[in-house]
């Protein structure tokens, strides 16, 4: 008799709780939404809750399934999986807020203006700078320390090349670092001129210096970390990979994300450094929803601008000069093994088609056929033709960024010569090595927009549109080869497929809403686009009218 009584009790329950589970946080509906499922499929509207996908498909259908405390209406926008950064240094950005922008500059005279109006703001201490290129000046030579010494005479001045690789010192600084004649030092170089250093200092030499820059404070770098996270939800990047940061800086990330104050998702590779090994294999693999840390930046050559890779033969343009290695190969195969051993992945910088061999073959020798360690190659700028089945082969993930391309393709061959270049920059022979590729930016050295990303792998032009045809067009990716390679195999590439990458129903709600549908758009639409608002876990973290209004 009681039990009869209770139905009518269970009976409300079962309708109460299956009416809440279908209710929503989120409903966004009247969008054209780039799920990059399996099968690519575009769908109209989705549910979020709890920060993850409850269901997608057609506007009608998901507004009277799933009632919701807020809804958007997209006005037929495209919508994409919030972008990720296969490779890029959002520590390194988020310092160089604080330090004289460089990039662009046509000239030494150029730079030199630049940091006298930059040091009016900064009276005292070091003048920091980073992003000149020689290669877009006249003569394109290295610059020398004399008219820093001149202009600076009692501040020490570092400016760093745009992609980290050489730098420029005044007097002061070397002084800093006891530097007053070159001498060897394992990849790198103090440049001199009739047995007096120049300034310039490649690769390892640019430590000596820098490690006598005092540090940031903490509050001054939590400040400038939130900017640059603003910064980079204005372009549609919800996960970014950090290339080489200490174990302290990890600590710092739990910190600001235990406080809620950073939200940027971040997959850590720590550096090649005694200190940082300890520090993972201590504490094992890092994993929560916003943070990934398992893996290590490894270097093995510098950069082609600079001359600093590692090349099978001669520049082309300097016969004398075939770049180095960072350090010995036994300090690579070692490295590698301790990396194997705890299960760890190994990411490795490799510029030149030596550099990319010798760890090609380190890989190789240690990854068994058809393994899943996903270790990867940072960059594979320059491979020799006959080392591409050495990617396959080992199961290695080619991580490249398009923008690199588009941005050396006016003096590589210079570098290069006519075929040798024909391997390099190569981003279609490197995906069908496994049928995947991870794409980033490499920011601060090119810009954070991934539009620029996309836009240089399916063109393969400037900004300008040259060249006219396509610079190497038999390597452009198509356009969803690269939305792909922006999104779900960047995740593939951090072993995190199967909870972002992709808009599927229990993913991580993390999407971009767009002007411009990418997979129509012409060249001018793609470098143009505008993000219209960005999420992170169903939270609005971007809004580009509330961002135009505080603008004014």
């Amino acid at each position: 008799m009681r039990l009869l009584n209770l139905m009518p009790f269970f009976a409300f329950m079962a309708i109460f709780f299956g009416c809440n589970s279908k209710k929503a946080d989120l409903v966004v509906y009247n969008a054209k939404i780039y799920t990059v499922n399996e099968n690519f499929q575009v769908v109209e509207a989705m549910a979020i809750k709890d920060g993850k996908i409850l269901a997608l498909g057609s506007s009608d259908e998901i507004r009277n399934t799933y009632p919701a405390k807020e809804e958007v209406n997209a006005e037929g926008n495209a919508i994409y999986p919030g972008f990720i950064d296969a490779h890029a240094h959002f520590f390194g950005y988020a310092e160089s807020l604080n330090n004289a922008d460089l990039v662009g500059t046509s000239s030494w005279e150029e730079v030199l203006a630049r940091l006298q109006e930059f040091a009016k703001n900064q009276p005292e201490g070091w003048l920091i700078g980073r992003g000149w290129d020689q290669n877009d000046w006249p003569n394109q030579q290295f610059p020398t320390k004399q008219k820093l010494d001149e202009l600076f005479p009692d501040r020490p001045v570092l400016l760093t090349r745009i992609d980290g690789h050489a730098a420029i010192a005044n007097q002061k600084a070397l002084d800093a670092a006891k530097i007053t004649k070159a001498y060897p030092i394992t990849g790198g170089d103090i440049v001199e001129k009739e047995g007096k250093p120049t300034g310039m200092l490649i690769d390892n030499a640019i430590s000596l210096v820098s490690s006598k820059i005092p540090d940031i404070t903490k509050e001054r770098m939590k400040e400038l970390l939130l900017q640059a996270q603003q910064k980079c939800f204005a372009v549609g990047l919800t996960t970014i990979d950090d290339c080489g940061l200490d174990y302290s800086a990890v600590e710092a990330i739990e910190q600001l994300h235990g406080e809620g104050s950073l939200k940027m998702r971040l997959y850590v590779m720590l550096s090649d450094a005694e200190k940082n090994y300890d520090f993972l294999i201590k504490r094992g693999k890092i994993k929560t929803d916003r943070l990934n840390v398992r893996s290590f930046k490894v270097f093995a050559d510098g950069a082609l601008g600079s001359r600093g890779a590692c090349l099978l033969h001669p520049y082309s343009d300097m016969p004398n000069q075939k770049g180095f290695l960072l350090s010995d190969i036994a300090h690579f195969e070692k490295v590698a093994k301790k990396i194997n051993q705890h299960d760890f992945q190994m990411c490795t910088h490799a510029i030149g088609d030596s550099a990319n061999r010798a760890v090609l073959k380190i890989y190789n020798s240690i990854l068994p056929k058809n393994n899943d360690k996903r270790w990867r190659i940072e960059h594979a700028q320059v491979v020799n033709t006959a080392d591409f089945d050495l990617f396959g082969s080992a199961k290695v993930v080619p991580s490249v960024q398009p923008t690199h391309a588009t941005s050396d393709m006016y003096w590589a061959q210079d570098r290069l010569g006519k075929e040798r270049v024909k391997g390099a920059y190569a981003y279609k022979q490197l995906l069908a090595q496994n049928g995947w590729v991870a794409l980033g930016t490499d920011f601060p050295v090119e810009q954070i927009n991934p539009m620029l990303t996309f836009y240089a792998a399916t063109a393969r032009k400037d900004l300008k549109g040259y060249p006219k045809g396509g610079y190497q067009l038999e390597n452009a990716l198509t356009a969803e080869e690269t939305l792909r390679g922006m999104t779900i195999w960047a995740a593939k590439s951090n072993f995190e497929e199967n909870e972002k990458g992709s808009l599927e129903v229990g993913k991580l709600a993390d999407f971009v809403i767009m002007k411009n549908d990418l997979m129509k758009a012409n060249d001018q639409q793609i470098i143009t686009n505008k993000v219209i608002s960005t999420y992170v876990n169903g939270e609005k973290v971007y809004d580009s009218l509330q961002h135009s209004k505080k603008q004014q």
